[in-house]
């Protein structure tokens, strides 16, 4: 029996971040106080956290499966012409 342990979750203190268990240049988020956190460990095991509370684009990822939220992501950076 494998067990998976979440490495992003909301517990009744706050959000419970476990790098250990997240693996490198993949997107993990979670939805805290209307806001949109984003972690990921970088090919350093460095972790990148990002905060997003644009409305728009929370209410977007509330309502989409965790599979679509880098796609959603991509999209929204190609709309707004946000990439360098």
């Amino acid at each position: 029996m494998v067990i998976v342990i979440n490495p992003v979750s909301i517990e009744k203190d706050g959000i419970k971040i476990r790098p250990e268990h997240m693996e490198k240049e993949k997107l993990y988020h979670c939805i805290f106080n209307n806001k949109v956190l984003v972690f990921y460990k970088d090919e350093q095991d460095l972790l990148n956290c990002y905060e997003i509370e644009e409305a728009e684009l929370v209410e977007k990822i509330k309502t989409c499966n965790n599979d679509e939220v880098e796609k959603l992501f991509e999209e929204y950076i190609e709309q707004k012409k946000l990439k360098h």
